[in-house]
């Protein structure tokens, strides 16, 4: 009987790692979306906006991160080193810049087809870990004292997060300049100077 409630135990605890996974996950996502949502495709292709990059590169990066990422727990859960993931950590700058020019001109329906069907393998693949695997730190040598939720937060929603602001930002310029325009159009000088003129 013991036995049977330890085994429940655990089930739970798993569980509410990976629910605190999800959580974190779907919250940073849907804050990421609903900032692009104000963008005309024009806006997230722009070259540029985010240092060398669009909106649209951004999104590339993030869905090329977490692709090396599910194949990584694949890896992990066989018993295996993730060393190509390692390596991209170990230099995120290169990582990011061959992806970079792998994915140059990639449409915008297909990135936001990636998107969610990457994003959806990952958190199939938490459940695939049990609570101490996702969370004892030590447990992997190959982390350096990381968990392994440490792991896939460091390259899911906390490098979105990182990005949150950036994208929010070009949002913002975008917005402005109609602003702007129709601020510096409005013929109020024109309206002082003909009620002047009346007097």
């Amino acid at each position: 009987m013991q036995l049977l409630i330890f085994e429940f135990g655990e089930t739970n605890e798993m569980t509410e790692m990976v629910e605190k996974l999800l959580d974190e996950l779907d919250s940073v996502r849907e804050r990421l979306l609903v900032a692009i949502d104000e963008l005309p495709d024009e806006a997230l292709l722009a070259p540029n906006t985010i240092g060398n990059w669009s909106v649209a590169d951004l999104l590339v990066q993030q869905t090329a991160w977490e692709s090396e990422l599910v194949t990584g727990l694949k890896q992990v859960s066989e018993g295996q080193k993730p060393a190509r993931l390692l390596a991209a950590l170990a230099n995120r700058e290169e990582y990011g810049r061959l992806r970079y020019e792998e994915n140059q001109g990639r449409d915008l329906d297909r990135i936001f087809d990636d998107l969610p069907q990457v994003r959806m393998q990952v958190e199939e693949w938490l459940e695939e870990f049990t609570e101490k695997q996702l969370s004892q730190k030590g447990l992997y040598p190959w982390l350096s004292g990381q968990s392994l939720a440490q792991l896939i937060a460091r390259v899911t929603y906390e490098q979105e997060l990182r990005t949150l602001p950036l994208v929010e930002a070009v949002v913002r310029k975008w917005q402005a300049p109609p602003d702007d325009l129709m601020i510096s159009l409005t013929p109020k000088i024109g309206e002082d100077e003909a009620t002047d003129s009346a007097n």
